[in-house]
């Protein structure tokens, strides 16, 4: 096995663990927190986040520009080439932290005509908000140097100090929810924990990389040097704008067109959709800067496999996650939280939809980011206007079902462009290519969509909502749904095929069973 693929499978495993128990804190600290401390709050700290979110935009993309520029002096060891890039990201991330601030702060003047009906307090709207502001501020101004063990497949060490805080954090508020209440205590312990993973996680990469050393000054002068950071940056700008659009903005325009309950009624779908995303995201960020040094050594053949056992992985682990949300996420939600906090059908089935998009896109993504491929601006503007002019324009008629219909008309252009711009400006290939390999994982995923929908109306739809029921049923009927999606993608499509023999043993038992693989 290449050092390369060591790395991959230790992030993964590294990251799935933290992940359980993360998952496994989320879900029974969300009851306890709506019970607790009510929905509106909740409602609030989503609606904050995705404020501050917004306001992340200040970093340009800067964390995306600067991994790629890291591939190349991290593959030859160039200590001194990476001092320069990290000091270069050590000036501009500290300006891109003070932007922050500021902008924060102005924001927050609004918040009195933002949140005039609501009602919680004004002093704790503030105090949470600059809380998550100091956090963020904080992570820009010491955190940057996280960036080299990203892009050095060291991802796992970010996971086990800043998992491990996140937590810590958890279990620290459960107890607090219950014994006291104390809704400005609560949010005050969230800043501590974040402020601790800051402090550990620097004094891990002191104990790696010793001989990094970062000058603001040096960085300053060393921008002159690497024009194509600017370049990059700009041409990353447009996209970074049009990524928090279209993925971060719902619980906002929730919070403008619904109300604050119903953005935390929203929010238990899709914090239980996320935390299954995160398990697929987990597993291929762990291979993301394998990926940067794969097109770095400039094998074209090799990486054009690994493109489609990529795709083959992604395409099993989408069905991995949208077959049985959409069986059992409404029983769930039931036994889970109660009836009242059920939404209708239809947004769970465009939810669902959406996640479809958004994950099949990710591999194409990737290579995207590997080859720094980010100079097609028009295309993000048109995807600008797509999303979010479509979500302006449905979200006050339709709300939810509006603002889901017009993230899924975005990424029906997304993958309609970017596999085209891949293939031609990265792999120097038709994109006939793609689609023609595409073709079968995209037909094999409708065909068990479909398989789902109807054992949902004919089968699930009738049980009754017990955790038992739920045990049981989820069990079998995800087991023969899983089993029969995976044995298609392994007999129809080679990427699969690349993916399992890299396991002789494990490949060649399957052969026997399954004779047309």
């Amino acid at each position: 096995m290449s050092g390369r693929v060591e790395k991959s499978v230790k992030n993964m495993k590294v990251g799935m663990i933290f992940y359980i128990l993360s998952f496994l804190l989320a879900f029974f600290s969300r009851k306890i927190f709506l019970d607790c401390l009510g929905a509106d709050f909740i409602g609030l700290t989503g609606t904050l986040g995705e404020i501050l979110s917004f306001l992340n935009i200040a970093e340009l993309g800067l964390s995306s520009t600067i991994v790629y520029f890291l591939y190349k002096p991290l593959l030859y060891d160039n200590r001194r080439e990476i001092c320069k890039i990290t000091s270069m990201l050590s000036y501009l991330y500290r300006i891109v932290g003070f932007v922050i601030l500021f902008g924060g702060i102005t924001v927050s003047l609004f918040f009195p005509l933002m949140f005039k009906d609501v009602s919680l307090d004004l002093p704790l709207i503030y105090f949470t908000f600059y809380t998550f502001l100091a956090s963020s501020v904080v992570g820009y101004i010491f955190n940057y140097r996280m960036l080299i063990l990203s892009a050095n497949q060291q991802q796992y060490l970010v996971d086990m100090y800043m998992q491990s805080m996140s937590i810590l954090q958890g279990i620290t508020q459960i107890i607090l929810a219950l014994v006291y209440k104390n809704l400005y205590l609560w949010i005050f312990v969230q800043f501590l924990f974040s402020l601790l993973g800051c402090i550990l996680l620097n004094y891990r990469i002191n104990k790696y990389y010793p001989w990094l050393k970062t000058n603001l000054t040096a960085g300053k002068l060393a921008l002159k040097d690497y024009p194509e950071i600017i370049v990059k940056t700009k041409q990353l700008f447009v996209q970074c704008i049009k990524e928090f659009l279209i993925t971060r903005c719902d619980q906002i325009m929730i919070f403008a067109y619904v109300s604050l309950k119903m953005v935390a009624y929203y929010g238990n779908y899709t914090m239980i959709i996320n935390k299954v995303v995160l398990v697929i995201n987990i597993l291929f960020n762990g291979v993301k800067a394998g990926v940067g040094n794969l097109v770095a050594e400039g094998d074209d053949h090799n990486t054009m496999k690994i493109f489609w056992e990529l795709t083959s992985l992604r395409t099993f682990f989408t069905g991995l996650l949208i077959f049985p949300t959409t069986l059992f996420i409404k029983p769930f939600i039931v036994c889970w939280l109660g009836e009242e906090y059920v939404l209708d059908d239809t947004i769970v089935y465009l939810l669902v939809t959406y996640f479809f998009f958004a994950l099949m896109y990710n591999v194409v993504s990737m290579f995207i980011f590997a080859y720094g491929l980010f100079r097609d601006v028009w295309a993000s503007f048109v995807e600008l206007i797509l999303s979010f002019g479509g979500m302006l324009l449905l979200g006050p008629f339709y709300g939810i079902t509006g603002l889901l219909t017009a993230k899924i008309v975005y990424y029906i252009f997304v993958m309609s462009w970017k596999p085209y711009f891949l293939f031609k400006e990265g792999f120097h290939k038709s994109v006939f290519v793609f689609w023609r390999g595409m073709l079968k994982y995209i037909l094999i995923f409708i065909i068990f969509m479909l398989i789902t929908l109807f054992v949902k109306i004919a089968i699930v739809d009738g049980m009754d909502c017990s955790w038992l029921n739920l045990i049981i049923y989820s069990i079998i009927v995800c087991s023969l749904i899983l089993i029969s999606y995976f044995v298609s993608l392994l007999i129809f499509t080679d990427g699969m095929k690349y993916f399992l023999s890299r396991y002789p043993r494990v490949y060649t038992v399957i052969k026997r069973f399954i004779p047309f693989c």
